[in-house]
């Protein structure tokens, strides 16, 4: 745990350290734009419940692949997962002849459960009967996704009379989940999130279930011979991973954008795998480096507003973000090769 921290204390840091260098690079003031970064987040209970609305889906999305990383899975068609699941939960919130608010909702987000376990069935199928790797089969699931949400939204679901990037038509106010006054993160998401998390610890550290997939992580031969099927808990793990993903794709559409658009899954997957491996696959640092990430996604935006800097800014303060996260994954496996 000693050595966990101080990875995370060296990938804060980097974080910090190539942030000032790009801004330096960009002619834009350092402390200035920090401390706009910090306002942006944090500065008032409006923009630290935006921060929220990132925390929850990078939240749902790291319990998932929490699961399918025990398995020693590399799940990277979770992107895909949070658009299928999104997609299952409009086709619902779109069915006629349904009046009651809440069961609307409560069959929407089954359906997004369900979307994202599927699409998660599928990257596994691939793996176990196909022979293809994880990781291809999940990359061209994300694009398959990706194409069938643009047919949706140019097509079927286009809304009256002009297909448009900006998405599908607004939900009706009745299905958009409510939040506290003067928020934006919806009370649902919140208890979602907090209820996954303890979830996830349950099963993965007081269960038989993570006992099983720690084993099979570690050595799914040596688990073959403990009558442990190396292909079911594979499969199970990815459901699991895809369907955690399916409820990110539900608070995108009932709790953030209230429609179907493009870009619904907003990068939470890839950026949720980054956030597992420098949380060294553990749980208890999750939430926090969430929030961290949460709140420099959210407050990066506020600087070409402000700082009147170019837009691409907040992108490039991202990818190092991505870049401090590799550096302390590559020091990690060299201490492991030592």
């Amino acid at each position: 745990m000693k050595q966990l921290i101080q990875d995370i204390f060296v990938a804060v840091s980097l974080v910090f350290g190539f942030t000032s260098l790009v801004l330096l690079i960009a002619d834009a003031p350092v402390l200035d734009a920090f401390k706009n970064i910090w306002l942006g987040s944090f500065a008032s209970t409006m923009k630290f419940s935006q921060v929220l609305t990132v925390w929850v889906p990078l939240v749902l999305c790291s319990c998932g692949l929490l699961f399918t990383f025990r398995a020693n899975l590399w799940n990277i068609g979770i992107e895909g997962q949070i658009i299928m699941g999104a997609i299952g939960g409009m086709a619902v919130l779109r069915m006629p002849g349904l009046e009651n608010p809440a069961l609307i909702l409560s069959l929407s987000f089954v359906a997004a459960i369900l979307g994202g376990g599927a699409w998660g069935l599928l990257a596994g199928l691939l793996k176990t009967r196909g022979g293809v790797h994880e990781i291809f089969g999940g990359l061209g699931l994300n694009f398959v996704a990706q194409g069938f949400i643009l047919w949706l939204i140019f097509g079927p679901w286009k809304r009256p009379g002009i297909a448009s990037m900006s998405g599908t038509e607004l939900l009706p106010l009745k299905l958009w989940l409510s939040s506290p006054p003067g928020w934006r993160v919806a009370y649902a998401g919140l208890a979602i999130a907090i209820t996954a998390l303890i979830l996830t610890w349950l099963f993965l550290y007081k269960s038989k279930l993570g006992l099983k997939l720690k084993a099979i992580g570690k050595n799914p031969r040596a688990a073959v011979l403990y009558d442990i099927s190396p292909e079911g808990y594979y499969l199970l793990s990815i459901i699991i991973g895809g369907a955690f993903a399916g409820m990110a794709g539900f608070m995108q559409i009932t709790a953030v954008y209230h429609r179907l658009i493009p870009a619904i899954s907003s990068g939470y997957g890839y950026l949720a795998l980054l956030l597992v491996m420098l949380a060294g696959y553990r749980i208890v640092p999750i939430p926090f480096l969430a929030l961290f990430f949460a709140g420099l996604n959210v407050g990066s935006i506020q600087l070409p507003i402000v700082l009147q800097v170019d837009s691409t800014l907040s992108g490039v303060i991202q990818g190092c973000c991505v870049l401090s996260a590799l550096f302390v994954l590559g020091m990690r496996q060299r201490r492991k090769q030592s």
